[in-house]
């Protein structure tokens, strides 16, 4: 047994069966390693998610494996505040070392973790025992409360449970109708497309809610372009318009659920004149859109980051919880309410112990009962186990002040990019006494750090990931890592063992923390105490919850009955609220953000891929024609954004697809091109998702300017001077 973790590799095989490393489908891939070393991709076809299709980000994953710019050595800051490369006893020893000196001087929870969404489950799992077991910190969150938090706390308030979506994504090409709220999955998970495709096959209907004709819009049978930031109000239109027309299922929501009188007499308010006026969407459209589902025998209402990251994030997605139970979908065959999670193992990151408020197996830290278990597992005193800590922002926003952490450790994140109101944060991690950030290149954040740690990629390592239907499955190892770089599980037990805790971090293998990973979630909502290795290989995933050996998995929940306290689903009233901010004469207009199909997330892989590269070269601000005019603005021409909190810099694009009040950025590049020195970080007061979605900005010419990438000079969120030691 060792506090290293390692999978046996001397001889790699020559195919793997793996899955994708970005988006939360994970399609299934298939890599051979050529006699170069090299590993060579193709879809796996007998995978039953992508049925072989992958996107071009897919089929280019490999190209990060051997990248030039790779760290293959640890990096340290020297007196004069360069970076040097260190040996991997030195870099640990001194993160170590100042970590022990932060909490002397200041308390435990002066040291933070932040994680993220694309860890395996081992490793999110190891990363919140690590932040309560080795640090007794409580401040741990990760990159997922940016991501599926507004949909994750509403599901739980309503259904008792969050898991992405609660049945197969085979089962989307089989409903009648689709209600797609926020999600342009043309371009963000592009395989995803072809069970819509099925879907609309026969007459079927796919009806899509934007601001923006998306390449997914486009598709849809009809479009609903609302104005950024009128979700609940959109929603609660239709079900009132379901509930004046008779078309509601009354049977369902007497027997299966709590709270629809309080519910009716809220929506009363929103008849479709005043949702036209306050969404922008005709109220002949409204009525179409509600009579198509009305009229479905199964229809599904599914949403994605376009409804939930905002500072009203849980209402709308719990408005379209209502219209789900309202119409009786959730648990029927082919239909139900579901969110389109983003990352990679967005599901699973959130399942185990990286946000704030929880434990292993989707538990709250709060509970007793919760602490009592998973302390047993551990083998250490309840008492010892902290409390609750800050969400991501306000972890972010705290950093080097009073109250606030004044070490971090940042692992599978790249927050000098991924956050809101990012001048706030490179100040804010300016000011901390010491950074350390695990990578595979020398992110945004990794440049700002004190210690840089060279971590494996996806292909060179083993694990499980869960995906957005709940399925738990394998990631396996196909490569070597290049020499002088290490797997973050193994980085997590060795930094464990020079805190002291080193009793608590001994397997033998990245098996065995799933094991124990399985333990410690045993009774829990999200229970993988019956999930094994051996059951993932044989059954192409296995869906959680599930609880023993001989159980087969769930994947499809809800069928029977709720897991709340009366076994009924529970609906809220929801009152639309205008965003945290409007236009107004200074920011006359709307700005809303999203990805494209050559990116992802912060662009830290990806925007090292030549091909992808090629594809989207640089970001675009899109505008409606007439505002162009507006604006004195020219297609293709440089213009700057400015919000209340930043400005940045951007090439035009034109469009008739877009909204002619709303201005539409990409969010993967950085500096003075990074679209979140512009968001709002609003908060929603239930999920602490910031309002990435929708603030106020003005536009302007730069026609005799030049746009820049990274600026250090003016934009200390890409400077390579870090925080001092």
């Amino acid at each position: 047994m060792t506090s290293n973790p390692t999978v046996p590799s001397n001889v790699m095989p020559e195919v793997a069966e793996s899955h994708c490393p970005y988006c939360a489908l994970q399609c299934g891939m298939t890599l051979s390693t050529n006699g170069a070393g090299e590993v060579e991709i193709s879809g796996n076809a007998a995978f039953p998610v992508n049925r072989g299709a992958l996107c071009v980000k897919g089929w280019t994953a490999a190209a990060t494996l051997r990248h030039p710019e790779r760290l293959t050595a640890p990096l340290v800051r020297d007196e004069r505040g360069e970076f040097r490369q260190a040996s991997w006893d030195e870099a640990l020893g001194r993160v170590a070392s100042a970590f022990r000196t932060v909490q002397e001087r200041h308390g435990k929870d002066a040291v933070g973790v932040f994680g993220g969404g694309s860890l395996t489950n081992e490793k999110s799992y190891l990363l919140g025992k690590f932040a309560r077991v080795a640090l007794q910190t409580a401040n741990i969150d990760y990159n997922g409360r940016f991501c599926m938090s507004s949909a994750a706390a509403a599901g739980i308030r309503s259904f008792g449970m969050d898991r992405g979506l609660p049945f197969p994504i085979e089962d989307i090409a089989r409903a009648q109708a689709v209600f797609l709220v926020g999600d342009n999955s043309a371009e963000t998970m592009p395989p995803l497309m072809q069970y819509f495709e099925e879907q609309q096959a026969g007459g079927r209907t796919l009806v899509v809610a934007d601001p923006r004709l998306t390449p997914t819009a486009q598709r849809a049978n009809l479009h609903l372009r609302l104005i950024p930031g009128s979700d609940a109000a959109l929603v609660n239109g239709l079900l009132h318009i379901l509930i004046r027309d008779g078309m509601v299922d009354t049977d369902y929501l007497d027997a299966r659920t709590e709270g629809f009188d309080r519910v009716k007499s809220e929506v009363a308010t929103y008849w479709p004149e005043r949702v036209e006026r306050i969404t922008g969407v005709a109220e002949a459209e409204l009525t179409r859109a509600a009579h198509l589902l009305g009229n479905a025998e199964s229809a599904m209402i599914l949403t994605g980051r376009g409804t939930e990251q905002q500072a009203q994030g849980v209402n709308n997605v719990s408005s379209c919880i209502n219209l789900a139970l309202a119409l009786g979908l959730v648990g029927k065959a082919n239909s139900g309410y579901g969110c389109l999670t983003g990352q990679g193992n967005g599901q699973g990151g959130r399942e185990h112990g990286q946000k704030a408020d929880q434990l292993p197996g989707y538990r709250r830290i709060d509970d007793p009962a919760a602490r009592r278990h998973v302390a047993g597992v551990w083998g250490v005193d309840e008492a010892s186990l902290p409390g609750p800590g800050k969400s991501a922002y306000e972890l972010l926003d705290s950093l080097g002040r009073e109250d606030g952490a004044k070490a971090l450790l940042v692992m599978g994140s790249n927050v000098a990019v991924s956050a809101p109101h990012l001048n706030n944060v490179a100040e804010r991690l300016g000011a901390l006494d010491f950074l350390v950030v695990s990578d595979f290149f020398l992110s945004e954040t990794a440049a700002l750090a004190d210690v840089v740690l060279p971590s494996a990629q996806w292909a060179e390592e083993e694990g499980t990931m869960t995906n957005l239907e709940g399925r738990v499955i394998r990631r396996r190892q196909a490569c070597e890592p290049p020499d002088g770089v290490r797997d973050d599980a193994a980085v997590i037990c060795e930094l464990a063992s020079r805190l002291g805790k080193g009793n608590h971090f001994t397997y033998g293998s990245v098996e065995e923390i799933f094991e124990e990973l399985g333990r410690a979630s045993a009774g829990g909502p999200a229970d993988y105490s019956g999930i094994s290795y051996a059951k993932i290989d044989a059954n192409d995933g296995v869906f959680w919850p599930c609880p023993d050996e001989e159980h087969a998995g769930t994947p499809r929940l809800f069928a029977e009955g709720f897991p709340t306290a009366s076994g009924r689903a529970r609906m809220f009233p929801v009152r639309h609220e205008d965003p945290a901010e409007t236009p107004d004469d200074e920011y006359p207009l709307y700005l809303t953000t999203g990805r494209n199909l050559a990116q992802y997330q912060s662009g830290t892989q990806t925007r090292r891929i030549a091909e992808l590269v090629d594809i989207s070269p640089t970001p675009v601000a899109e505008v409606h024609p007439a505002t162009a005019r507006q604006h004195g603005l020219l297609d293709g021409g440089a213009v700057r954004l400015t919000t209340r909190r930043g400005h940045a810099d951007f090439r035009l694009k034109v469009s008739r697809g877009i909204r002619g009040d709303t201005v539409f950025v990409p969010f993967h590049w950085a500096g003075r091109q990074a679209a979140n020195r512009l968001t709002n970080p609003a908060l929603d007061p239930t999920s602490r998702m910031p309002e990435f979605k929708v603030c106020a900005v003005r536009i302007e010419s730069m026609e005799h300017a030049t746009v820049q990438s990274n600026t250090a000079e003016t934009h200390p969120e890409t400077a390579t001077e870090g925080p001092s030691s």
